[in-house]
């Protein structure tokens, strides 16, 4: 079997050209494969579709903008209409009083500007000794060099070191010990950098008061914190960022996925106003970071017709409704004795399987069923685009409980 020319992300490079699922088209919560088999997408594909797939004004609007002008940079002294338009929904839409937002193109470039504009921004604040990044076990913050050494997920690092300096994991639920790490590199630290949910770990809600002890370390040891709400960002738990439902505002906010619901590439940081204040304190500095796309155009447009679309269907409102099916659903099976654990928040939920239970085998009978779910070590995790109906969940949970039963 001959392997395929495109290089696979997260597969084995053998993996024969034959063994990959060819998508070709989507509608709503569904996409069809080149044999023309429909599958209900309980994952957004990778966390990110909320507003489903075939939406026809965000290709218009994209299509629009490039009739006027596709893309042109906006470094130094340029900027267009759409990234200034977006810049500042996006900023209203955020928990931040006055913030700043940057643009680039993914959450793990979002993520890696994050961590860099923290330690500049202590740096203008007059602490160039502030370096120290702390991030969470089980903690996925993408795949660049910065997310990666921040990253709680021990297979993912593998050979890919050596890994950015000062950046030190802890403990994904023990205040104690996140506090003993700040004490323990005290004067040192420029930020600590968490998923509000942690996502690709498995899916793992903060426990009661996490959020709230966090922001109060932070703030006790002059330390910067960031939100990665590159998958929370947009909807997924019924407001438009995390850090919202949690009555939590951090000094960063890193999005992606959601914010185009994946119809153009585009991820950014919002930054709060202590930030911000820090890097215009010295008329003089010049912010010597940014990406070829950033605030390309074309992109803008994508995400203003996606909010759109999330603002005029109501879609932030439709999350109690998922949330409550899917825990109700879930804990049955719980209850049943088909999975060990329910875990979940708003629309981004996952099980843990039982000892000898393969997460690939599960993943596989779903799919054979109609419903792509998403495998990782021991869990199968599920995150449905905003517009999944009631019948479409009831489906889910269906697969879900004949894979585990089989």
């Amino acid at each position: 079997m001959s392997t395929p020319t495109f290089l696979h992300p997260f597969a084995p490079p053998t993996k024969p050209a034959d063994e990959f699922l060819s998508i070709v088209s989507g509608d709503g919560a569904t996409v069809t494969d080149s044999d023309g088999k429909v599958y209900i997408d309980a994952m957004a594909s990778l966390w990110y579709a909320n507003v489903g797939y075939g939406r026809s004004e965000i290709a218009d609007a994209v299509a629009e903008q490039m009739k006027k002008i596709a893309g042109f940079h906006t470094f130094s002294s340029f900027t267009n209409p759409a990234v200034d338009a977006l810049a500042d929904r996006i900023g209203d839409l955020s928990p931040h009083d006055h913030p700043r937002v940057f643009f680039c193109c993914s959450g793990s470039e979002a993520v890696d500007s994050a961590m860099k504009i923290a330690r500049i921004a202590q740096a203008q604040g007059g602490h160039p000794e502030r370096t120290v990044i702390i991030s969470r076990e089980r903690a996925y913050h993408g795949v660049a060099y910065g997310g990666t050494s921040a990253s709680g997920l021990p297979p993912n690092r593998i050979g890919f070191g050596p890994f950015l300096g000062d950046v030190v994991n802890v403990d994904p639920d023990d205040l104690a010990k996140m506090e003993a790490a700040l004490s323990e590199h005290s004067g040192e630290i420029a930020a600590v950098i968490t998923e509000p949910v942690q996502g690709a770990g498995g899916v793992y809600p903060p426990e009661d008061g996490y959020l709230e002890g966090l922001r109060q370390l932070c703030d006790r040891h002059g330390a910067y914190l960031i939100f990665d709400e590159v998958i929370t960002g947009f909807g997924r738990l019924g407001t438009w960022f995390a850090s919202q439902r949690f009555g939590v505002t951090p000094d960063l906010t890193t999005f992606a996925k959601a914010v185009t619901s994946g119809y153009q590439p585009l991820g950014g940081v919002v930054v709060g106003d202590a930030i911000a204040d820090s890097l215009t304190a010295d008329p003089d500095f010049v912010f010597r970071h940014g990406f070829t796309y950033s605030g390309h155009p074309a992109v803008c447009a994508a995400a203003m017709a996606n909010i759109d679309i999330i603002e005029r269907e109501g879609l932030l409102a439709r999350i109690p409704g998922i949330e409550s099916k899917f825990r109700d659903g879930l804990g049955a099976l719980r209850e049943r004795g088909l999975v060990t654990d329910v875990r979940g928040i708003g629309a981004m939920w996952a099980v843990s399987l039982p000892v000898g239970v393969s997460e690939a085998d599960v993943f596989s009978h779903m799919l054979g069923a109609g419903v792509i779910a998403r495998s990782l070590p021991a869990t199968i995790t599920l995150c449905p685009p905003l517009v999944i109906t009631d019948a479409q969940i009831d489906q889910v949970l269906a697969a879900l409980e004949a894979a585990l039963s089989s």
